[in-house]
């Protein structure tokens, strides 16, 4: 939370004597407003049943510098792999349908080619043709990436639910009943090589995932931790 999205948020409120209860999305979506122009792009793939993927087509490795944020260029630049060895996280790769065409985000159209699953209907493999000539208009999925030729830098991201599993509390309420049991999930992932670089209390948006705190930093032999920071949108 970030100190001008609560300070707009407690003028919206107006002064007041009595005690009023607010629905949390909103304090949150005032906070992205704040967080969303400055917060750097980066890339995370869920490190269970990660998928390797070969892209036919593709150059020898090689890196470019590309904008951290599309819109404000102030934001500064990041290191992008790009080579023939890529990885997909497993839930985008089992939608993937025979000959399908789809976007690699920030890089082109490709054509899947090949996909070996296991026996669970788990994917194993991938083989791609690189098709940069196709329109990214038509495709369907829109998919993050990374290149295998760098290093990848392990993260763990974390969400918190609600402490309480209802709005608001009647007078015979026993708190023991309305407590969530289980209100933090971790979940391993692994990201691109500029996360190293993350420093305590920068905020980062995860392309397709969600805007995160730092927690823990990187350093050898340990995961940078990242906090997610909700934004006001309900489904989760």
């Amino acid at each position: 939370m970030t100190v001008p999205a609560l300070r707009e948020f407690i003028l919206k409120q107006g002064p007041s004597k009595n005690i009023t209860n607010l629905d949390w999305t909103l304090i949150w979506a005032t906070n992205k407003k704040y967080i969303d122009p400055v917060a750097p792009r980066h890339t995370a793939l869920m490190k269970k049943d990660l998928v390797k993927a070969v892209i036919k087509g593709a150059p020898a490795p090689y890196t470019e510098d590309k904008p951290k944020h599309n819109k404000n260029p102030e934001v500064g630049q990041k290191k992008v792999t790009f080579s023939g060895s890529v990885l997909f996280d497993q839930e985008d790769a089992k939608t993937f349908k025979q000959d399908e065409e789809i976007t690699l985000m920030a890089w082109g159209n490709a054509i899947v080619r090949k996909i070996e699953k296991d026996s669970a209907g788990v994917v194993q493999s991938l083989e791609l043709d690189l098709h940069l000539e196709g329109d990214f208009k038509k495709t369907e999925k829109k998919v993050t990436w990374l290149s295998a030729d760098q290093e990848l830098v392990p993260v763990e991201l974390v969400d918190f639910d609600y402490l309480l599993n209802k709005d608001s509390l009647q007078e015979d309420d026993a708190l023991e009943d309305v407590l969530n049991k289980n209100t933090e999930f971790r979940e391993d992932a692994v990201a691109d090589c500029n996360v190293a670089e993350l420093r305590e209390g920068d905020i980062i948006q995860f392309e397709r995932k969600g805007y995160f705190r730092c927690d823990r930093p990187y350093a050898p032999g340990k995961p940078a931790v990242l906090f997610n920071i909700p934004t006001g949108k309900t489904g989760k």
